[in-house]
């Protein structure tokens, strides 16, 4: 066990350190940029310095670095995330690695995620839920396209606050001026990038992963930086409001029927928070009810939030199924069957425009096409093109078409009912994701469907798929 932990344990006692731990805030971050600029290096020189690297993984880490380790006889902390048996052969990162610590201060989750332009899907993937992002630049090349990559695709997703981590300034004598050259390079570019730009937070920080400095600790050889370390940085970044403000959003996992006299809606809190006796609404159907009860594994609650997985039960039996979602009568979500959104493609079969791909969004899973690329981003200069098709991770603003009405939001709002992924319906593999960011078409949330207009718009996208769905709307007049 850490040294650390385990002395506080002793100090506090099991209970208090455990009930310390529970209510301490919790920071999601990433590390990207381009390949070789010490991302894995710097997690395992973070974890190490602050002590969070229990004494058998130090034994195992060093037995790994005689092995496959490129620091001679020193200790390859890279290894500590790097643990495929292709990126210790290769020296590279390939899929996304998640670690765990914790400081007096704070919780963390850590993502590294690849660096290789051939990975940029993974990193996607790895940024979808964080708060913050490290940026590492090597000091001695600047920034790279890969750089300009990973921080659009990180803006792309939301995240608004950027830490630049100036790396291996040791290979150039600890320079400010070239350290302020890269700083000038990147702010120069970051006005560029889209989606939150005002509030958006940018720091930046010279350091050597290899050798410890400015990681955990001061660095004497940087005089003239006082913005303190990395770890001060991050113990101190502000983490962005959880979206229990947001309107409540509940998509159904499945319908909860153990008995006759129980019947319930199971799911996790996509945002908001909702208590009982509030007035939900079941989309797209459009039925009302109010909340009964809010039923846990840990028994029953009088207010959830988001992220809370729940059961409810409502007064009214109204027809829920999986796929629905029930929102907060007084916000409901968009209702409709075509959007515009922001897409990353990724697989190497690329982009066929109007082929008929399977859509998730949330817990509903339909179909639909990619009807037009309104335009593509060249990274390396930001600049919009046109296209009519994209390649593996390419990024394009494109419009979609779905077979049904599907319930959603955009994902500034509420991202986890405002993202989807695109399947290929012969493969069964996750060919892209996407960031709806326009409404084209909505049905009303207000009116409510009779049992004769649902079945009648379901048989319709039964046996007529290549049939837009109904608008119900212009059913019900």
């Amino acid at each position: 066990m850490n040294s650390d932990i385990s002395a506080e344990i002793k100090d506090k006692g099991i209970e208090k350190y455990l009930s310390d731990q529970q209510h301490k805030s919790l920071l999601r971050l990433l590390t990207c940029g381009s390949v070789d600029d010490g991302k894995s290096t710097l997690i395992g020189r973070l974890l190490h310095d602050s002590h969070q690297i229990y004494e058998d993984q130090l034994a195992t880490l060093r037995n790994d670095s005689q092995k496959s380790g490129t620091n001679g006889n020193e200790i390859d902390l890279a290894l500590l995330v790097d643990g495929l048996a292709a990126e210790r052969e290769q020296g590279i990162t390939i899929d996304v690695a998640y670690r765990y610590f914790s400081t007096k201060k704070r919780k963390f989750i850590i993502a590294d995620t690849p660096g290789h332009e051939q990975y940029t899907r993974n990193m996607a993937t790895g940024a979808s839920t964080c708060d913050l992002a490290v940026i590492l630049i090597d000091a001695r090349y600047g920034v790279l396209t890969q750089t300009k990559r990973h921080s659009f695709i990180a803006s792309l997703l939301g995240i608004k606050h950027f830490v630049v981590a100036v790396n291996k300034m040791d290979l150039v004598d600890f320079s400010e001026d070239k350290f302020e050259e890269i700083k000038a390079s990147y702010l120069e570019f970051a006005q560029e990038l889209e989606n939150g730009s005002d509030s958006r937070i940018i720091e930046f920080i010279p350091l050597s992963a290899l050798n410890g400095d400015n990681v955990v600790n001061d660095s004497e050889f940087t005089p003239w930086y006082t913005g303190g370390s990395l770890l001060t940085l991050l113990e101190n970044a502000p983490i962005k409001s959880t979206n229990r403000d947001a309107p409540f959003r509940l998509p159904v996992q499945c319908v909860n029927r153990p008995n006759l006299d129980f019947r319930g809606f199971s799911g996790t809190i996509a945002a908001g928070t909702v208590k009982v006796g509030d007035s939900v609404t079941s989309l797209p159907s459009g039925k009302s009810s109010t909340v009964k009860a809010i039923v846990t594994f840990d028994g029953e609650l009088q207010t959830a939030f988001s992220d809370q997985a729940i059961t409810l039960t409502l007064n009214d039996e109204i027809d829920v199924s999986r796929g629905n979602v029930l929102v907060a009568t007084d916000k409901p979500a968009f209702v409709g069957n075509a959007f515009k959104a922001d897409i990353v493609w990724m697989t190497e079969d690329a982009l066929q425009l109007n082929k008929q791909y399977d859509i998730k969004i949330a817990t509903k899973k339909t179909t639909g096409a990619i009807t037009a690329i309104d335009f593509k981003v060249d990274v390396n200069t930001l600049a919009k093109t046109e296209a009519d098709t994209l390649e593996l991770n390419e990024i394009a603003c494109c419009e979609v078409q779905l077979t049904e009405q599907v319930v959603f939001d955009l994902y500034q709002n509420v991202t986890s009912t405002g993202a989807f992924i695109i399947i290929d319906r012969l493969t069964n593999v996750t060919v892209g994701a996407g960031m709806i960011k326009e409404v084209l078409n909505t049905v009303t949330t207000t009116h409510e469907f009779s049992e004769f207009e649902l079945e009648f718009n379901q048989l319709v996208i039964k046996h007529f798929p290549h049939w837009q769905a109904l608008d119900l709307t212009k059913l019900s007049k």
